[in-house]
Order: C-alpha cells, then sequence, then structure tokens
C-alpha cells in the first residue's frame, strides 16, 4: 500500500502531531492527498517549547487544523513514580486525551507518526498505540525513516533534517521520581546547549548530576571551546556535570 491510497481509504483523519520528522512528512502527505487530516498536539510538562514552536510553525507553513491540548502528565502517580514501562501509561494518557477531543470533533480515525524502522517488539508505548487502535500508515505502507527525511526534503519540509527527539521524561532514571523542577532545569540545560549550536544531544539526571551525551564529531567543540560556558551555566543547578566519553551513536 501507498500513502495515497492510505488516505483514499481513510479520508477523514486525526493525527497525533508533535512537530517532529514523521508526524510532520504525515500531515504534509495527509494534506497534499486531498484528505480531511486535523492534527491535534499534546502540551505537557514533558515537552519542551520548541517542539510546539517547530509544530505550530509547520502547521502554519501547510494551512493545517491544529489543535493543542493541555494535559497535566503530572497528576498521574503512575508516571510520576517513574516505572520500566512508565511510556505505557504516559501514551495511554496522551492518545485518550486526543481520542476524546477528536470524537468531539467527529473525527473516528487516529494516526500517528510511527515508522517502517521503528522496532515496535515489545515496547510498552507501542503496545498501548495499539490497544487504542491507533493506525501507524508510514510503518504500514512501509516507509522508513531515512525515506521519511529524503521526501520530506522534497517537499521542502524544514523538519526534514531535524533530528530525532525523545520526550524529556527520558532523561530521568527509572524509578526516579518525576517532578516539574527535573523536568525544567533540564529543558533549560538543553535549550543551553542548543543556544551554543550542539545538535542531537542529551543530559542526562543522575542523581543530582548530569551527564552530557553529544556526537563524537561534536565533542571537541565541547571540551575545548564550550566548556567553561556550560559549567557556568549549568553549575548551579548540579552537583556536579559529567560528559560521557562513550558518546551518542
Amino acid at each position: 500500500m501507498i500513502l495515497q491510497e492510505f488516505f483514499r481509504q481513510n479520508p477523514k483523519v486525526a493525527l497525533a502531531f508533535s512537530g517532529g520528522v514523521d508526524s510532520a512528512y504525515l500531515l504534509y502527505a495527509g494534506i497534499n492527498s486531498g484528505c480531511d487530516i486535523h492534527a491535534y498536539y499534546v502540551k505537557s510538562a514533558f515537552q519542551p517549547q520548541f517542539e510546539l514552536d517547530d509544530a505550530l510553525k509547520l502547521a502554519n507553513e501547510l494551512g493545517a487544523k491544529m489543535t493543542i491540548l493541555d494535559l497535566d502528565v503530572l497528576s498521574d502517580s503512575v508516571i510520576v513514580q517513574n516505572p520500566a514501562n512508565r511510556c505505557y501509561f504516559c501514551k495511554k494518557k496522551i492518545f485518550g486525551k486526543i481520542i476524546e477531543a477528536a470524537k468531539a470533533d467527529g473525527y473516528k480515525v487516529l494516526l500517528d507518526g510511527t515508522n517502517a524502522s521503528d522496532d515496535a517488539g515489545d515496547r510498552p508505548g507501542m503496545r498501548a498505540l495499539q490497544e487504542l487502535q491507533v493506525l501507524s500508515p508510514l510503518r504500514e505502507c512501509g516507509i522508513t525513516k531515512p525515506e521519511v527525511r529524503r521526501l520530506s526534503k522534497e517537499a521542502g519540509l524544514f523538519t526534514w533534517d531535524k533530528p530525532a527527539y525523545a520526550c524529556l521524561a527520558t532523561r530521568i532514571p527509572t524509578g526516579v521520581e518525576i517532578t516539574s523542577e527535573n523536568l525544567s532545569v533540564t529543558e533549560y540545560s538543553e535549550k543551553t546547549l542548543s543556544d551554543m549550536g550542539f545538535t542531537d544531544f542529551r543530559i542526562r539526571l543522575s542523581g543530582n548530576d548530569a551527564k552530557i551525551q553529544v556526537k563524537e564529531e561534536q565533542l571537541e567543540k565541547l571540551l575545548l571551546y564550550n566548556r567553561r560556558e556550560i559549567l557556568e551555566k549549568l553549575k548551579p543547578y548540579y552537583s556536579s556535570i559529567t560528559v560521557d566519553l562513550e558518546v551518542r551513536s
């Protein structure tokens, strides 16, 4: 099956829209196929501001219908406790919110941007999507991540080379309580490095310490040119700041 055929079979759909590469291309493809597609962005403490900014920018460029839904994920005690399967409960809560809003707007089919490169395996988040009967047309049509980027570039979408991004909660070790404070500190710290020109990196919490993970090609920049500035700006929020020499793959 090709995407155009999918949208012919599903001419009216809701889309869980994150502003990332996959859901951005899916929104474009739906509009380009003449589908009545409505994007829903769930705003929570787990999403940094730049994700919402990118989502709004793309929706505006495409003339897409987009609704922002506020969700207090930290009101859920199970999610806050941060168990190994936290993603399952989080996805259920987020997508349940979208399903409720979409149904009220007259949309009965919900899509997400899972692509053919994503390994479903036994991932808790994937299980939640299956239980909620969320469709993943990129995956169904065999479209891989590299293909999504290529097609997005051809379509002129600014998201085509946007680095993959996992929610802020993934920076906090399993079993460590998630708080608004450790989320906001993580968002501030990652924005600080982003403003310095770093891309596709993570700052992970370990106790009250920060571990910075960058790509190998950016390691020299961090250690030789930005080390002092990073310490100056981040040290007030952590006991110590370390760099992962194994780097990000």
